[in-house]
C-alpha cells in the first residue's frame, strides 16, 4: 500500500494538526517540549503555568534556584534532570542568542535535553520550518502498524518518513500522527472499528497484530 493513500483519510480524521502543549512563544514551547519527555502533555500543561509565572523567559530561568524549580517540575518525572536541562538551556539562550530561541536545527540540538524530536516540534510549530518529521512513541507505533517501515530507532524512522511524506507537510503529518496514535490507534486496544484508515491498515484488515 502506498503511503500517499493514507494522507487524505488521516487528514479527515485529524483535520486540525496541532501541538497539545500550551505555549505563548518559542521559549515556552521549547521548555514544555523538554518537560514532556517521559510525561504527558496534560501533566506538562498543569505545571507550566506555575513554571512560566515564576520564570517567564530565558534570562529569568537561567538564574533560577534549582531546588525551587525541582519542586515545580516534580510531577513531570525525572524532575532533577529536567531542571538541569531547563536552566542550562536558558543560560545558553541568554549568553549566545540574546534570550531568543534560534530557528536552526544545528543550534537547537546543542541545547541540553534537545534532540531532533524536540527541535522538530519547535521549528515546525513555532517557526513553520519543515526541518523533519517528529517521531515520538505514537508516530513510531502507528507508522509501523501501517507497514511503512520495520525500523527500530526514531532516527531511522524519521529518515524513512521524510522520504514518504512531502516536505511541505512534515510538521503537520507529525502532529496528525501523534493525535491519531493518542486517541484512535492506541497501543493496546486500537479503535479499529471507528478508524477511517481501517481498510488501508494491515491491523485494521486483520492481517497483523496490534
Amino acid at each position: 500500500m502506498r503511503a500517499a493513500a493514507y494522507f487524505e483519510p488521516l487528514r479527515a480524521m485529524v483535520p486540525v494538526p496541532r501541538c497539545e502543549l500550551d505555549y505563548r512563544d518559542p521559549f515556552e514551547l521549547l521548555i514544555a517540549t523538554q518537560l514532556s519527555a517521559q510525561s504527558t502533555d496534560a501533566m506538562v500543561n498543569r505545571v507550566t503555568p506555575t513554571l512560566f509565572a515564576r520564570w517567564p523567559d530565558a534570562s529569568a530561568m537561567a538564574a533560577a534556584d534549582p531546588a525551587e524549580m525541582e519542586a515545580v517540575l516534580r510531577p513531570t518525572g525525572f524532575f532533577r534532570q529536567k531542571t538541569k536541562n531547563a536552566i542550562a538551556s536558558s543560560k545558553i539562550l541568554t549568553e549566545r542568542y540574546g534570550g531568543e530561541v534560534p530557528a536552526r536545527m544545528e543550534d537547537l540540538v546543542e541545547l541540553p535535553g534537545v534532540a531532533r524530536k524536540t527541535a522538530n516540534v519547535v521549528l515546525g510549530t513555532a517557526f513553520g520550518i519543515q526541518s523533519g518529521v517528529t517521531v515520538d512513541t505514537h508516530v513510531f507505533r502507528v507508522t509501523r502498524r501501517w507497514g511503512w517501515h520495520k525500523e527500530k530507532t526514531p532516527e531511522k524512522v524519521e529518515a524513512h518518513l521524510m522520504k514518504l511524506v512531502p516536505r511541505d507537510g512534515w510538521s503537520d503529518f507529525g502532529h496528525r500522527a501523534v493525535l491519531f496514535g493518542r486517541y484512535t490507534c492506541l497501543a493496546r486496544s486500537p479503535k479499529c472499528e471507528e478508524c477511517g484508515l481501517r481498510t488501508l491498515c494491515p491491523v485494521g484488515r486483520g492481517e497483523g497484530d496490534p
